[in-house]
C-alpha cells in the first residue's frame, strides 16, 4: 500500500501537511489562503443538511434537499471541482498522479480541521467524471494521541456482530426528532434486521448496559440511528433505549438519558474509569456521528470507538436525510430506497477484508451513477456524507 497522510490546522490561514508513509522523513508544508477557501468551504456548509447556526434540523433539511447544490447535479460538479482546487495543492496532486499513472492506487489518509471537517473528500472532483474514490483510497486519520495512546489494544476481528436497528428512544414517538429513522423496512434492510438483530428494527430493550455486555466479545458494531452533538467533542451523544434509571454523563432529555462520548471513553457508571471494550469495527449510520473534527479537540464518538479497541470506525460528516426525507424534499424524486440500501452497503463493506477500500467501491458506483445520470437517488447528499476512520495497531518497537 502507497499511502500519504494528508493533515489540514487552522491557524489563521489554513495549513496543510503531506507525508508519504514509505518518506516520513520529508513532509512538505503549504499554507493555502484562507481567502481562497473562505468560499468554497462556506457554500459547502450551506449547501449541507446540517443546520447552519440560528437554523432548526427541518428548516435545514428543507434549504438543503429541495433547492441545495448537493441534488442538482450541474451545481454540485462545480462545487465539488472548486472545492478540489482550493483544497488539494498542486503538488500533492502531482505526487498522487505519479503513483496513480504508475499503476498503482494510492491511499489517502486525512485529518482534517475543524474548518474542514464537512468536506466529503471522497467526491471531490479531480476530473471529467472522476472523484477522489475513482483513484484513491481514502480515509480518516484520528488524532495522533488517541490512535498511538500506550494503553490502546486493537480488538481482534472474531466473535458475533451486533446490529441495534433504529432503536426506541423513551418518550420519543415515531415521528418525533428522535423517532424512527428507517420507517418500514424494505426487503433487504429487513433481511439484513433477520440476520442482524433477531429483535428486529425498533426494539425497546437494548440500553446501554445490555449493549456494553454484548460488546464484550463482539468483532463488529452496526448502529443505525440517532445520534446528537454537544457542547463539546466528548458529549457527543448515541441515543439508546436508556431510560432514566441508566447511570451515565447526560443529563436526561424527558424520559431519556443519552449515551455520550464520555460513557464509552471512560465508563458509564460512577466510581473508578472502566471503559468500554470495543470491537474491531464499527458503523454509526446516524446524523453527523463523525463530527469530531468540528471541534479544537476532536475527541468525539469515533476517538472514543477508536480509544476502545476499534480499528475500522465509518460515521457521517452531516445529518442524514431519511428516504421520507428525500422523497418529500426534493423535487421529483422518484420512490427509491436510499437509506435502507446505503445501510446494506455499510455493513458489507465493514464485513469485507479492507472496509475501507470496499466503502470506497461503494461511493465509487454511486458517484458514476450521479455523474452520467443525475438522479437524485444517487446524490452525494447520503453517499458523500459517511466517512470511514483507519487506526491499525501501532507497531511495537523493540
Amino acid at each position: 500500500m502507497v499511502a500519504v497522510q494528508v493533515k489540514f490546522v487552522d491557524a489563521g490561514e489554513l495549513y496543510v501537511s503531506w507525508r508519504w508513509e514509505h518518506e516520513p522523513s520529508r513532509p512538505r508544508v503549504l499554507v493555502l489562503p484562507r481567502a481562497e477557501v473562505r468560499g468554497p468551504l462556506a457554500d459547502l456548509a450551506r449547501a449541507t443538511p446540517s443546520p447552519l447556526p440560528g437554523e432548526s434540523a427541518g428548516d435545514a433539511l428543507a434549504r438543503a434537499l429541495g433547492r441545495g447544490p448537493l441534488v442538482d447535479r450541474d451545481r454540485e460538479v462545480a462545487l465539488s471541482a472548486r472545492l478540489a482546487s482550493a483544497l488539494l495543492p498542486h503538488p500533492l496532486a502531482v505526487e498522487l498522479n505519479a503513483v496513480i499513472t504508475s499503476g498503482r492506487r494510492p491511499h489517502l489518509r486525512i485529518s482534517p480541521s475543524p474548518s474542514t471537517a464537512l468536506v466529503p473528500w471522497e467526491a471531490l472532483r479531480v476530473d471529467d467524471g472522476e472523484r477522489t474514490v475513482h483513484n484513491a483510497d481514502v480515509s480518516v486519520l484520528p488524532p495522533a494521541t488517541v490512535r498511538n495512546a500506550v494503553a490502546r489494544r486493537v480488538s481482534p476481528f472474531t466473535g458475533p456482530v451486533v446490529g441495534v436497528l433504529d432503536p426506541r428512544v423513551p418518550g420519543f414517538g415515531d415521528a418525533s426528532g428522535l423517532g424512527s429513522v428507517l420507517g418500514a423496512p424494505g426487503p433487504e434492510l429487513t433481511a439484513l434486521a433477520a440476520r442482524l438483530a433477531p429483535g428486529g428494527v425498533r426494539r425497546d430493550d437494548v440500553d446501554r448496559d445490555v449493549l456494553e455486555e454484548a460488546l464484550r466479545d463482539a468483532g463488529r458494531l452496526l448502529y443505525v440511528g440517532h445520534v446528537t452533538t454537544g457542547g463539546h467533542a466528548l458529549d457527543a451523544r448515541l441515543h439508546l433505549s436508556c431510560g432514566t434509571a441508566t447511570t451515565g454523563r447526560a443529563a436526561t432529555v424527558g424520559a431519556h438519558r443519552p449515551l455520550t462520548a464520555a460513557d464509552i471513553a471512560l465508563g458509564h457508571r460512577p466510581g473508578a474509569p472502566r471503559p468500554w471494550r470495543i470491537p474491531n469495527r464499527v458503523a454509526l449510520v446516524a446524523c453527523e456521528s463523525g463530527g469530531d473534527a468540528r471541534f479544537a479537540e476532536p475527541t468525539g464518538l469515533v476517538a472514543a470507538l477508536v480509544h476502545g479497541g476499534a480499528e475500522h470506525v465509518v460515521s457521517t460528516r452531516w445529518t442524514l436525510p431519511t428516504d421520507a426525507g428525500l422523497a418529500a424534499l426534493v423535487p421529483g424524486f422518484r420512490p427509491t430506497p436510499v437509506l435502507d440500501r446505503a445501510v446494506v452497503a455499510v455493513d458489507a463493506a465493514q464485513s469485507a477484508p479492507d472496509p475501507v477500500a470496499a466503502l470506497g467501491a461503494w461511493q465509487r458506483e454511486q458517484a458514476t451513477r450521479w455523474e452520467r445520470t443525475g438522479d437524485p437517488a444517487f446524490s452525494p447528499v447520503v453517499w458523500a456524507a459517511f466517512a470511514s476512520a483507519w487506526a491499525p495497531q501501532r507497531p511495537v518497537r523493540a
